[in-house]
């Protein structure tokens, strides 16, 4: 999914719950609107909180609990740091709503794309031994004869690791389409029955013609991080969940994150409960209840096989907790300075320029959306992000460049007139930083 942090939809709701955190800042939080036919004065003792409550930042419980309300979210958990500590961390809403079970602030969510950051830094640590790093081709590395099929675009021969890392490796959703949507046509095509994981979407995927010449432009692409899990594999000896904990995730703090389930019945402890804003149900591709009908969150989508493109659950204090490993890059349990600065540099070619050869505002680096901010606080020069969505799943992850790091999650994906929940409470969770006069000691 392209950056929605650009483009700053504020819809009239969201217009007023920020015209109602402005007016809170300076009268005490008396309500968020006025009495009157057209601004009906909210009952915010409908939403269940937990979580430690800050008098200093009540803009987030304010805007929160609105927003929740306000665009019918079942549940949702918000975790923000400052200068690297965990500032807030609550939960909003229900996370099973059957049972009236509330979201906690270590409540576990699907987090969808949120886990292509923590895929590029497991890639980006690995580089550090392999000659030639991430301009080496990936089936220099990978070996060509196990992985390319009989008749393959020979462009593929010529991807490197770096061009996977910034959508630049050839493949265009818009253009053909996702694979990771057609796992029927994977089984099919690895004439074994389903599921299909992993490794059988990509071998599909190496089947087919890329969309243009590697390395000339961006296209999201879901399967070359796929690829980059295989890479992951190879190059560290184990399985990309394994690794990924053991050398990414537990140096950061983070120890409850794991590849989730599609079945209902295999969620974790501590997961919340999914809900389709379409209320859209087909076949199992995945799980337990194979070929019987069920919803699309719980087996409709071949959830396991997103793995490193999307497959991660975690909780909003976890992936904060991630982010915030890179707020001091000399002291980075994760990455080294340069590495860091190699995770958000611009890209080549018109990825990072326009046609005209213009830096471009926002360009997507190894990871992360990242948008370069002049003169930025506490030596950041850029804002970095990145958003998740799936069926009943939004996430957006965001670094400021002011020392503020946030993760808000939710258990769908949109609101009832279609707007995807986490472009519509990123400019919210900037605005309720934003107006928060003193922060709380760490």
């Amino acid at each position: 999914m392209a950056s929605i942090q650009t483009e700053r939809r504020i819809t009239r709701r969201n217009a007023m719950i920020g015209a109602a955190l402005s007016a809170a800042t300076f009268t005490g939080f008396p309500s968020l609107f006025a009495d009157g036919p057209q601004s009906p004065k909210p009952d915010l003792h409908d939403v269940p909180i937990t979580g430690q409550a800050h008098p200093g930042l009540q803009p987030f419980d304010l805007m929160m609990t609105e927003f929740v309300r306000m665009h019918r979210v079942p549940g949702a958990a918000l975790a923000v740091s400052r200068n690297s500590h965990i500032v807030y961390a609550r939960g909003f809403g229900f996370a099973d709503v059957e049972s009236k079970r509330s979201v906690q602030p270590d409540s576990l969510f699907r987090i969808a794309s949120v886990s292509k950051p923590i895929t590029a830094v497991a890639v980006l640590q690995l580089m550090r031994e392999l000659k030639g790093g991430l301009d080496r081709r990936v089936f220099d590395v990978l070996p060509a004869a196990d992985w390319l099929p009989p008749n393959y675009d020979k462009r593929l021969s010529a991807i490197t690791i770096r061009q996977l890392l910034q959508h630049t490796g050839g493949w265009d959703r818009d253009k053909s389409f996702d694979p990771i949507g057609r796992p029927h046509q994977i089984a099919e095509f690895a004439k074994h029955p389903l599921p299909v994981g992993p490794d059988d979407v990509v071998r599909f995927t190496l089947t087919l013609p890329l969309d243009f010449d590697p390395g000339t432009r961006y296209a999201y692409s879901n399967t070359g991080y796929l690829l980059l899990g295989r890479l992951i594999e190879h190059l560290g000896k184990q399985r990309y969940e394994d690794y990924v904990q053991q050398h990414v995730l537990k140096p950061a703090g983070v120890t409850k994150m794991k590849l989730g389930r599609s079945s209902k019945q295999e969620l974790a402890k501590n997961e919340v409960h999914y809900y389709d804003s379409k209320h859209r149900e087909g076949p199992a591709v995945n799980g337990p209840q194979l070929g019987i009908i069920v919803p699309l969150v719980y087996g409709g989508e071949n959830f396991e096989a997103f793995e490193a493109h999307g497959g991660w659950i975690g909780s909003a204090i976890d992936l904060v907790k991630f982010a915030s490993s890179f707020d001091h890059p000399a002291a980075s349990k994760l990455l080294k300075p340069n590495e860091i600065a190699t995770m958000w540099g611009r890209p080549a070619g018109l990825a990072g320029k326009d046609a005209d050869g213009k830096p471009r505002d926002v360009y997507y680096g190894c990871g992360w959306d990242v948008r370069p901010v002049k003169n930025g606080k506490n030596g950041k020069s850029a804002n970095t992000w990145h958003n998740g969505l799936i069926a009943g799943t939004s996430a957006i992850l965001v670094r400021r460049h002011d020392g503020l790091n946030w993760a808000a999650v939710f258990n769908t994906d949109s609101d009832h007139e279609g707007n995807v929940l986490s472009g519509l409470i990123d400019p919210l969770i900037h605005h309720a930083a934003d107006s928060v006069v003193k922060w709380p000691a760490p």
